[in-house]
């Protein structure tokens, strides 16, 4: 008598050709089976797993060992004798018992495998492709029947690299800007800069001591992840190299290779001192097997899957019971969510009928899954003209979009997600957007994804190339996770590394830390729908949306507001305050001195206390105690600041002679956090100047000293050496060189009013368009300095004296009819002022309606809006303060179309 084993037959089979059963030459190594729990076994793991995340458990964080596992979940040892020696008599050699005696893998010729399962082993030609696998479902002695639930092995179908090589080549330069080549590639220090993990570095907190497995299915060159990390000027740190024995080596399979030196090259950038592990065999599920089973490391990265339509059930049994074990031993497995956007089956032999499917094992609910974004500039400024000697550039976070790129690549091509139909929805997948569909949803999180724009640089087969794909999002995510294992270990928040599955403390912390992620509201993974025949033009799929999203998951992390506050996700809840880290100046010379002062605010009626240090390049400059306003300052020197070169420096753009303009340090502030307030951080440059070199440090309106710009606005340069001399103002029309120094925009030659060593304002041309961005030059002498402007249609600022009271008047009654002067309300006249030219003939003025004034919020009525005919940029607005407008010091404002300018104030009286 047998007992059949449901669900082990291919479900692709059902659309292949079948070529014939095998040669008998075949030997099938480390097939592996699975071993069945008993229902009560299975219902006490289940508890277990429940308690090992409730912080009000005695069993919180209480992990076992392989063999504790075993000796309560897995299978009696008289039991695990009884199928070895069965195997035996098969003819079958056993590789290994399982730690967890949840597992035995064996090694036999493919006629002995047949006949001890009851099942023939053919040839199938699917999609293209050669495989061999079980015909019909295997069977074992009605004796091992309820020993036995899964056999894996019998076919040699194997889950796919979820990563996308970009076709875009990496132009032979330095440069990696959209300045010089109009792409963006990403460095790691790229990535610790958008996602503030420089905070943890420059903490200390850098993974040393912490070890991360990556699992594959395919031998490395080793001179691969060397050469990436030399490029990048990471320490040597080679990965150790894990061959699951008893399975034979695989080569280099050219398939998996990409896959493989990304995942260990990117783990080990982000968790740059961790020790990596490289766990591979000839098939990753055998790989992730033993990295659990073995109790290598407490975070696994893999980045790879299929549809759950493929899986077969007992597939996906497979992987939930291998993700159970680990998350009981305290594992975090860190799972790639697909790259077909919600139709993760799209081109596979075995289709879903609506097209909607996701990938395993991401779907495992104690699997962490990981989709995708897009980085989206607009016309922000978050890039350097030029990069860092570690080949970054990137200035801050980045906002982000649901990484979707299938228009473009003419086929689905976006960060996997959607509702599963395999697994029920789990306890702890709650908070705002989340589905109540019953089904596990993915994903849990994002990292960007997109190859085709801002995709990561990864040394592969003695190239450097660029790749994409949730692929490289996990071991992102999984170098974090080994950032916050340090973390909770060095500051005594558990006694060793270890968090088990991250998911239920995941949606926590979204409920209570928000800040802890960057919500990803804009964007979907919409992709074709695939009938069971053929595609169709629909598109299916998900939006992004406030919270949770099946696009985005929570959304991408702030590295150190995720870390920091990772317990406030608990019992224990604190609120993330917000930092924010200014300097006094922004480039001053390495004899000069700085203010760094950093605030720290947050909603509610408590003030935070605590600390905040300073930080540049893994130095400490100082630390300072919170003020009772919630400000630390810290003064500091140029060469305090250039200290920190080179891991957290840039060079500031080249001078024409050949100097350096000097260094930009990344000074970042941590905040330590207090009995209510998490800890949080923020980070800025400042440029250290070398004595010599011409540098712009900021480009600002001259009337409000605000980053907004239009066309015909007066602008104020700021910088060091912008001119050698100091010549008197000149007249009208304005020169376009002053003192040996010109301006350009865009190529464009700009009106210059005042030129100095440090200032210089300048007129914005007319004929420069709204709604672009400008590249800002300044040559003198020789030298030369750049910085960008985002220019919009209008952008209204308001002059005021140095108490930011209205110029000329500081005081009126209601009633009383006043005038103000503004700059950059992008309002033509007819004919139109000449650029850097007052105008021709008298005061040339438009529609009185055309700017709108309001005075302590209330609209005033304008009777005359035009330029004087002695300016050159201004704007003279007459208005009456409204008879019912508020009393004392009250704020004035201009609106012209979609511009509203900054504040000033006048003291009204009755």
């Amino acid at each position: 008598a047998r007992v059949v084993l449901s669900g082990h037959v291919r479900p692709a089979l059902a659309v292949a050709s079948d070529l014939g059963r095998v040669d008998a030459s075949l030997v099938l190594r480390h097939v592996t089976l699975l071993l069945q729990p008993s229902a009560a076994q299975q219902a006490d793991l289940e508890r277990l797993l429940a308690d090992q995340q409730d912080s009000a458990s005695p069993l919180y964080h209480q992990w076992l060992t392989p063999e504790q596992y075993g000796a309560r979940f897995g299978l009696p040892d008289a039991d695990v004798a009884q199928v070895t020696s069965w195997l035996a008599s098969r003819n079958l050699t056993v590789d290994s018992v399982g730690r967890g005696r949840t597992t035995i893998a064996f090694t036999g010729a493919v006629r002995d495998v047949e006949a001890a399962f009851g099942t023939e082993i053919h040839r199938y030609s699917v999609n293209g492709e050669t495989h061999f696998a079980n015909a019909g479902e295997p069977s074992v002695p009605a004796a091992l029947g309820g020993m036995i639930r899964v056999i894996h092995g019998l076919d040699d179908f194997k889950l796919k690299p979820r990563s996308v090589k970009s076709l875009q080549p990496i132009i032979n330069s330095p440069l990696y800007t959209s300045l010089t080549t109009g792409y963006h590639f990403l460095a790691p220090e790229d990535v610790s800069t958008i996602f503030d993990i420089a905070p943890l570095y420059n903490s200390g907190y850098t993974g040393k001591g912490l070890t991360i497995a990556v699992v594959g299915q395919t031998a490395i060159n080793l001179s691969d992840i060397q050469e990436f990390r030399t490029y990048f000027n990471l320490s040597a740190n080679d990965p150790k190299l894990v061959l699951v024995p008893n399975t034979g080596t695989p080569g280099i399979s050219t398939g998996d290779l990409g896959e493989a030196d990304l995942d260990l090259e990117w783990s080990g950038a982000i968790a740059r001192d961790a020790s990596i592990l490289f766990v591979y065999s000839n098939d990753v599920v055998t790989s992730v097997a033993y990295a659990i089973d073995q109790n290598l490391a407490p975070v696994i990265s893999m980045s790879y899957g299929e549809c759950e339509a493929l899986a077969g059930s007992a597939g996906l049994s497979t992987m939930n019971s291998y993700a159970q074990q680990a998350s009981a031993q305290g594992i975090s497995w860190i799972n790639a969510a697909g790259d077909n956007g919600a139709n993760d089956c799209f081109g596979q032999a075995s289709r879903v009928p609506n097209g909607l499917s996701v990938d395993e094992p991401a779907s495992v609910p104690y699997v962490t899954g990981v989709g995708g974004t897009t980085l989206t500039e607009g016309i922000g400024n978050y890039w350097n003209a030029t990069n860092s000697g570690n080949h970054a550039s990137a200035l801050s976070y980045i906002p982000e979009n649901v990484w979707n790129d299938s228009v473009a690549d003419g086929t689905p091509s976006a960060g996997g997600g959607g509702a599963s139909t395999s697994f029920g929805k789990p306890t702890w997948q709650t908070g705002q957007g989340v589905p109540s569909d019953g089904a596990r949803d993915v994903p849990d999180v994002a990292m960007p994804g997109s190859a085709d724009h801002d995709g990561y640089m990864v040394y592969s087969a003695g190239e450097l190339v660029v790749y994409g794909g949730t692929s490289v999002g996990a071991p992102v995510f999984a170098g974090i996770t080994g950032l916050l294992n340090q973390y909770l270990v060095a500051n005594g928040l558990q006694k060793t590394a270890g968090l088990g599955s991250l998911n239920p403390q995941l949606y926590a912390l979204a409920k209570n830390v928000p800040g802890a992620f960057h919500d990803i509201t804009v964007g979907n993974n919409k992709v074709v729908a695939c009938g069971s025949a053929s595609c169709s033009a629909t598109l299916v799929g998900y939006n992004a949306g406030t919270g949770y999203d099946q696009a985005s998951g929570l959304g991408s992390v702030d590295a150190f507001n995720f870390v920091a506050s990772w317990s406030a996700g608990g019992s224990s809840v604190k609120t993330a305050p917000v930092v924010q880290l200014t300097s006094s100046v922004s480039a001053l010379p390495a004899t000069a001195s700085t203010v760094l002062t950093a605030t720290v605010t947050a909603v509610g009626g408590n003030a935070p206390t605590g600390s905040v240090t300073f930080w540049v390049g893994g130095t400490a400059l100082g630390t300072t105690a919170l003020s009772g306003a919630g400000s630390a300052a810290l003064t500091v020197t140029g060469s305090q600041l250039s200290a920190g070169a080179p891991e957290t420096t840039a060079l500031a753009q080249p001078a024409s002679n050949g100097d350096d303009a000097g260094l930009v340090p990344i000074v970042s502030a941590v905040y330590s956090g207090d009995s209510v307030f998490a800890g949080a951080a923020a980070t800025t440059s400042v440029t250290v100047l070398s004595a010599t070199a011409l540098a712009v440090s900021g480009v600002t309106s001259a009337a409000s000293y605000q980053r907004s710009y239009a066309p015909g606005m007066i602008v104020a340069l700021f910088g060091a050496n912008l001119s050698g001399s100091t010549p008197a103002v000149p007249g009208s029309p304005l020169p376009t060189q002053l003192g040996g120094t010109t301006v350009t925009l865009n190529g464009i030659a700009a009106p210059l009013y005042y030129v100095s060593p440090t200032q210089i304002n300048f007129q914005i041309p007319y004929s420069i368009a709204g709604n672009t961005s400008a590249v800002v030059k300044v040559t003198s002498n020789g030298q030369t300095g750049t910085s960008q402007m985002p220019i919009s249609v209008n952008a209204p600022e308001i002059f005021a004296d140095g108490n930011n009271l209205m110029v000329p008047y500081q005081t009126t009654g209601r009633g009383d009819t006043v005038y103000l002067f503004a700059t950059g309300d992008g309002l033509f006249t007819t004919p139109q002022v000449t650029t850097g030219a007052v105008p021709s003939a008298g005061t040339l003025s438009v529609a009185p309606t055309s700017a709108i004034v309001t005075v302590g919020g209330v609209m005033a009525a304008t009777t005359f809006v035009g330029v004087p005919a002695w300016s050159i940029g201004v704007t003279q607005i007459n208005f009456t303060i409204p008879a019912n407008a508020p009393l004392g010091k009250q704020p004035v404002e201009v609106i012209v179309g979609s511009g509203i300018s900054s504040p000033v104030y006048v003291t009204v009286t009755p």
